[in-house]
């Protein structure tokens, strides 16, 4: 038998019931609040742009003739709610440029009016006992699926890094897609925020291991002052790897390979930007008139990496230089010095368009 009636209430809605002490935020069963400042400014970002948030679970108690609703899941989104119409933060500019530094009550006349009327889906259970609520609260907290390490990160942060990573990963994921460089199944398990991210650490502290992208989520979680210029690099490789291979076309080169697509990434990078720990000497010139000649030139690495790992191939035939590429192609490919090398091969592969 259904113990429960789904409903929609608007934000004024519980504005009005906590200024009346008519809801309850922390019952006994309750986690205690534990949410950053980014992490409610985030929510409020949500609201204010009109997107959907999961929905709330609530129960209720008469109390004094009076009808009193009790959080049962929800409660720190609530609460977060609750303090920014209160005026106790301001919107970060890690979510919101349009909206920085506002409070509630700074906010346009017609936004505040929206953000009041924005409808939340509530889950009303009927009278039931502590026990059942207990149970519920307990199930809600268990049918949960083994996160892999981006959706932890993602789980983890909201800052300004995450946010970069995700606004570039979602600029670019349909390119990705149709490049083959990840699939639809990946993107749900966030692969293509994993791999923008990678590409964002290497613009900004150089070619490095994947192992330390934790590390840059965390050291700009509250700042980046830098962010519009890397954001804008990121935007100019991109299209420059567009106008040498439309995504249709990298799907059939080895450039759509995930580990050769970051080294694609760098090399060009290198010679439009220079990226740290890649060599100097080696920086190809990056120009719109240079396009036909490197895609000469990547596809002519890409023909060769089939060729020399056929199986009628004989190692003692292939180029000391390109078995070496293949070899960090192959083992351990996002360890730091396999990428370095990678994107040295190619960027001194593409010297010859100089």
């Amino acid at each position: 038998m259904k113990d429960f009636d789904t409903r929609t209430y608007n934000v004024s809605d519980f504005v009005e019931w906590n200024s009346r002490d008519q809801i309850q935020l922390s019952p006994d069963f309750q986690r205690r609040s534990v949410w950053s400042l980014q992490a409610k400014s985030y929510l409020v970002d949500t609201i204010i742009r009109g997107k959907p948030m999961p929905k709330m679970l609530l129960t209720q108690d008469v109390t004094d003739r009076r009808n009193v609703r009790v959080v049962v899941d929800g409660q720190q989104r609530l609460r977060a709610i609750l303090e920014y119409v209160d005026g106790d933060y301001a919107v970060s500019r890690a979510h919101n440029k349009e909206f920085a530094g506002q409070r509630f009550h700074s906010l346009p006349p017609e936004v505040q009016s929206a953000f009041l009327k924005y409808e939340i889906g509530v889950d009303l259970l009927y009278d039931l006992p502590y026990r059942e609520i207990l149970d519920i609260f307990a199930r809600l907290n268990t049918y949960t699926v083994k996160l892999n390490t981006q959706e932890l990160l993602n789980a983890k942060y909201v800052g300004f890094f995450k946010q970069l990573a995700y606004r570039l990963g979602y600029r670019y994921v349909d390119y990705l897609i149709a490049a083959k460089v990840v699939t639809k199944a990946q993107v749900t398990r966030m692969l293509e925020a994993e791999l923008t991210s990678d590409l964002l650490v290497s613009l900004i502290d150089g070619v490095q291991t994947n192992k330390n992208l934790e590390s840059q989520y965390r050291k700009f979680e509250e700042d980046f002052d830098n962010m519009d210029a890397i954001e804008d690099r990121f935007d100019k490789i991109m299209s420059f790897i567009n106008s040498i291979y439309k995504p249709e076309e990298l799907a059939i080169t080895n450039w759509s390979r995930i580990h050769l697509f970051y080294t694609l990434f760098t090399s060009i990078a290198h010679g439009l930007f220079k990226i740290s720990a890649l060599d100097e000497k080696i920086r190809p010139k990056i120009t719109a008139q240079n396009v036909g000649k490197i895609r000469v030139i990547l596809d002519d690495i890409s023909a060769r990496y089939d060729l020399y790992t056929s199986a009628d191939y004989k190692d003692t035939e292939i180029p000391v230089e390109f078995s070496e590429f293949i070899d960090r192609s192959r083992r351990a490919t996002t360890d730091t010095g396999s990428r370095i090398a990678r994107s040295n091969f190619v960027a001194k592969a593409l010297l010859a368009v100089n």
